[in-house]
């Protein structure tokens, strides 16, 4: 029989399993993103299970899996949705019905306030969402025009004018976004959730790659300093370098710095990008059309949002040309200093072979006095040894003394050139 891959079932269960939800309007939609301000990547994900676990046994419900990343369920006047992301977890509250007043905040305490005093990490965004059955066009108008800030108020009719979407995405007195749907009769309910699915997730998305832009401003007026530092040293390179190591040194150091703020902003910037994508993805999706003159949420994102990601982005690169830059001047200071020290080196050399030299022929008038001083001490000792045949031969001392100092010194000199020649 053929075997299934371990993870065949995982694999193909995780493609469901964060369906839309299905709402009627009037409706409500309370959301909340929660995120730990330092390293959450690495967070004990236990935490944010134990959380959940908490609110759901204030109202009798099931618990979910103990690895579980998401979670749906009926909380009798509500539903609510729990989903772990990589740095966040957002919990998504459905309230079926009309309200008494439009965002009324007193809706807002589903969630106990000793509750949300001990989540796992901080807000990161939060918003309260109307679903409603859209009425005349002038009557969207004017709630509108009530609800949110006319300034950066974006409206926009999505899907095919299945319905109107509004928000002005600012922290209303209540501490949430405000967001409005304007459903036509004929929308079903999956789509409605579809729509209210994509506006929290355009609001998150948004929330989460902003993140980056205090990191950029942080490491911009750093990279202004470095950069500068870098620039003078680059303009004394092309001159006379009294100390080059000690400009070498310099340019390590900024290179090391450089790196370590590259190290330290990569996954910020990484994820400040792929939520950027994520954001214009989701509003893409919509296929927004022009509402009575607003501006849409795209054009809202291109006038307010976008600058900060260009933002982002510029200062992501302007590190990464900063740090080549310093890695090149670092290559060619160091090139330059091996090649001094090549030409020191060279000049050692040739040092040395004079110093060679010189002992050569000292060793040379050396050995030539060696075979002076052996020479006369071996004639003396000759002359000791012929002194007796000069009365026989009729030959004075000195004479034979005198006879004898050429084949001496030459066999002394032939000696000492053969034992030379044998040590070399």
């Amino acid at each position: 029989m053929l075997q299934d891959h371990p993870l065949r079932y995982a694999l193909a269960n995780e493609l469901h399993a964060r369906p839309f939800p299905s709402l009627n309007a009037p409706s409500q939609a309370l959301f909340l993103a929660i995120k730990q301000p330092q390293n959450a990547v690495k967070r004990d994900r236990n935490l944010d299970r134990a959380h959940l676990v908490a609110l759901l046994d204030r109202f009798g419900a099931a618990h979910p899996q103990p690895d579980a990343t998401h979670y749906f369920g009926d909380l009798g006047k509500f539903r609510i949705k729990w989903e772990m992301h990589t740095e966040f977890v957002t919990y998504t509250v459905f309230i079926e019905g009309k309200e008494q007043r439009p965002f009324d905040p007193e809706l807002w305490q589903v969630f106990p306030e000793d509750w949300l005093n001990a989540a796992p990490g901080t807000r990161v965004t939060s918003l309260h969402l109307r679903v409603a059955p859209a009425p005349n066009d002038a009557e969207i108008a004017q709630q509108v025009e009530e609800w949110f800030v006319p300034e950066s108020l974006a409206v926009s009719s999505v899907l095919d004018h299945s319905a109107v979407i509004a928000g002005d995405f600012r922290i209303d007195s209540a501490g949430h976004m405000r967001f409005a749907v304007f459903v036509a009769g004929d929308t079903g309910e999956r789509r409605i959730g579809r729509v209210v699915q994509r506006i929290c997730e355009i609001e998150t998305y948004k929330s989460m790659s902003m993140l980056g832009l205090p990191r950029a401003r942080d490491i911009g007026t750093r990279m202004g300093e470095l950069d500068e530092t870098l620039s003078r040293l680059v303009a004394d390179m092309t001159g006379d370098l009294a100390q080059p190591e000690e400009t070498l040194d310099r340019l390590l150091s900024i290179a090391a710095e450089l790196e370590k703020l590259q190290s330290e902003s990569a996954f910020r910037f990484g994820a400040t990008t792929a939520y950027n994508a994520l954001v214009n993805q989701r509003v893409a999706v919509l296929r927004e059309e022009r509402f009575a003159g607003r501006q849409t949420f795209s054009e809202f994102m291109m006038r307010r949002f976008d600058p900060a990601m260009r933002t982002v982005k510029a200062n992501e690169n302007r590190l990464q040309q900063i740090t080549e830059r310093a890695i090149r001047a670092g290559d060619l200071l160091r090139t330059r200093v091996d090649v001094d020290r090549s030409a020191q080196n060279q000049l050692l050399l040739e040092s040395m072979n004079t110093r060679a030299d010189l002992q050569l022929r000292l060793q040379r008038t050396v050995e030539g006095l060696s075979v002076v001083a052996i020479s006369y001490y071996a004639i003396n000792l000759v002359a000791y040894m012929l002194a007796p045949l000069s009365a026989p031969l009729g030959i004075s001392k000195t004479t034979l003394t005198a006879a004898a100092v050429i084949p001496v010194i030459a066999l002394v000199w032939i000696v000492i050139n053969r034992l030379r020649r044998h040590i070399e």
